[in-house]
């Protein structure tokens, strides 16, 4: 188990991470993924030529050995006292000229008559030959006198399809290696072309995407994001956004809560069928100063940016703001309003009594030219009261003010009934 203390602490490798900036993050990752491919398609294209090389030596081999084992003069030659002497320049001929390592022709018994060493000539073979002198040809690697070579080996028949001897044809291993590796130079090097070329690429796009989102940092992006989602489901305003298509792309809560549906239903859905003529109007027109739209029980204002220009649909916001609860307190007031006009027009304000009213009015006409003071002594009231009574009567044209300027200091206010005006009933 490893010990604690050489662990990294939960979220180092985060908080690593977090420290380089995303360009620094996109590039890495990019090299890295152009790295994998790279060396990936370099071990698959290296199996593939080595595996067409060996392809190709093996036809190569195939064809000399076979015409080796058809030439009328080698067959003969078997007859002979010295097939040697025959077979040996022919062979070396044909290796030269195919530039293979060896081609060795031995009879029946396995006895050399051809080697590139003259002095293995007559010896046995070094390697298995009962494949090919049981008539079947034989391909695939074999450790001789030469070292370890990737072989071909075919039997050779006389005039009446018996098997005399066999022909074996081959290239040594180092030989076919050291091919294999000057053709992987250029395949590496054209892999490492093709890394750097890639490593640009990922820094192009890399700066590519970085002005896509303002060079921002993934934790500005986050918080942007989270700020947006708070926002937007946390306001009182109703926000919806919609596509030059025509199809709504963000909706908050308070936006489906004004329509009466759910925010999942709405998102992607046609705004023609969720938002109803007046909105679309409002949309299309572009409203900055906002207009009043009735939607269901609500009184919206509706503002807008604008969803045309030069009759293309471009993306609008649209911004419903809930006025219900004013537009009630507005009409709340215009009542009352209009109820206290009425009372100071036709009735009895508030605070005075109809009864204590009209026993003013009989007081007044029973004694002309009356004061507030003297009202108040027949009527049994203060003389704050009574001026109440008097002033509301003088304004509702029932009464006369007038001024008495006979008494002493300051002149004294006296009232007597209208005769001309008729008390409502």
């Amino acid at each position: 188990m490893q010990p604690l203390a050489s662990r990294g602490a939960p979220g180092e490798n985060d908080h690593v991470a977090s420290k380089m900036t995303l360009r620094v993050q996109l590039l890495l990752l990019q090299a890295l993924i152009v790295f994998l491919v790279t060396l990936a398609t370099g071990i698959v294209a290296g199996a593939f030529q080595e595996n067409a090389l060996r392809e190709a030596y093996k036809d190569r081999m195939q064809a000399v050995a076979q015409s080796i084992a058809s030439l009328p003069t080698v067959i003969d030659a078997f007859d002979d006292e010295d097939p040697s002497r025959v077979i040996q320049p022919i062979a070396e001929v044909i290796r030269e000229a195919s530039d293979l390592a060896y081609v060795v022709v031995a009879n029946a018994d396995s006895i050399r008559y051809s080697h590139p060493n003259p002095e293995r000539i007559g010896e046995k073979v070094s390697t298995d030959a009962s494949i090919p002198l049981s008539g079947e040809i034989y391909v695939g690697t074999q450790t001789g006198t030469l070292g370890t070579s990737w072989r071909v080996k075919v039997p050779i028949r006389d005039d009446g399809g018996e098997v005399i001897g066999t022909a074996s044809v081959g290239i040594l291993e180092s030989e076919l290696n050291a091919e294999f590796l000057s053709n992987l130079t250029w395949l590496i090097s054209a892999m490492l072309a093709a890394a750097v070329l890639g490593v640009f690429g990922s820094a192009w796009v890399t700066s590519v995407i970085r002005r896509r989102i303002y060079s921002l940092e993934p934790h500005q992006i986050a918080a942007l994001v989270k700020n947006q989602e708070t926002t937007l489901h946390r306001l009182s305003e109703g926000v919806i956004t919609v596509g030059a298509d025509g199809r709504i792309t963000l909706v908050n809560d308070a936006a489906a809560l004004f329509l009466g549906r759910d925010a999942v239903d709405i998102t992607d859905a046609d705004a023609e069928d969720v938002l109803g003529a007046e909105l679309m109007s409002v949309l299309r027109e572009g409203e900055s100063a906002g207009r009043p739209v009735i939607v269901g029980s609500h009184v919206l204002v509706a503002r807008s940016t604008g969803g045309e220009v030069d009759g293309e649909g471009i993306e609008a916001t649209l911004l419903l703001r809930d006025h219900t609860e004013l537009h009630d307190v507005v009409r709340r007031v215009e009542t009352a309003d209009a109820i206290i006009a009425f009372r100071q027009r036709f009735g009895v304000p508030k605070g005075l009594s109809s009864e204590t009213l009209d026993r003013v009015v009989a007081a007044l006409t029973a004694r002309p030219n009356a004061s507030a003071t003297e009202i108040g002594d027949d009527l049994q009231i203060s003389r704050v009261s009574a001026r109440r009574y008097l002033e509301h009567l003088a304004g509702s044209g029932r009464a006369i003010r007038a001024l008495d300027y006979t008494t002493k200091g300051r002149p004294s206010t006296r009232y007597r009934a209208n005769d001309a005006v008729e008390a409502p009933r």
